[in-house]
């Protein structure tokens, strides 16, 4: 049963914050300036929301590296997964196979994923995402659209980033920096066990 527990998501963050202890040189905090990369990166933690903590449904609308419009108001009703990357990060490249594998496990329960990508033009993204065969979409997001929605939500020199989307379309959950697949996949499962 895939179901996990707050308990079981809480017990993964403490193991991975005692491993992250243990590397060389100790974990890199959020909003620290990464030496190798050129990125800020992020430390992996993750912070949740209760359903009566929860700001207003985020709205989004773009255009997809396809040409596609996406509005993320059509996906009301579905779990939304919300990935910020782009192609020259490195934990972005690192997490992009748990990503995939997450998206191809959750997809039939209806989860919905979206990438977003506030730098790279259209050739640079579908190269990554050809490269990672990465299933879902990202918006082209060259004007911050995306990043402005999730104001106070999603640094943008911090990637990657990734939010879940309840229900209704709020913000449920956040990690800063590259994804703990056992977290995030809990953090999912929590969103997907909630009432509407």
């Amino acid at each position: 049963m895939r179901r996990r527990s707050a308990v079981a998501v809480a017990i993964a963050a403490v193991l991975t914050l005692l491993l992250s202890a243990c590397a060389p040189g100790g974990a890199t905090g959020a909003g620290s300036d990464s030496a190798d990369g050129g990125y800020v990166a992020g430390d992996g933690t993750f912070a949740t929301w209760a359903p009566d903590e929860r700001a207003a449904p985020i709205s989004l609308v773009g255009t997809t590296y396809t040409g596609e419009k996406l509005d993320l108001a059509d996906w009301r009703g579905d779990v939304v997964v919300v990935n910020f990357w782009y192609a020259a990060c490195p934990p972005c490249r690192a997490e992009a196979p748990d990503l995939r594998a997450i998206y191809e496990d959750y997809s039939p329960d209806g989860v919905k994923m979206l990438g977003v990508n506030p730098r790279d033009d259209a050739g640079t993204a579908q190269a990554f995402e050809r490269t990672f065969e990465v299933p879902y979409p990202s918006l082209h997001d060259a004007d911050a659209r995306g990043v402005a929605a999730f104001e106070g939500l999603v640094p943008l020199q911090a990637m990657p980033t990734t939010v879940v989307l309840d229900r209704q379309g709020r913000v449920s959950a956040r990690i800063l920096g590259q994804i703990d697949p056992t977290i995030l996949r809990g953090l999912i499962d929590d969103a997907l066990a909630e009432e509407i």
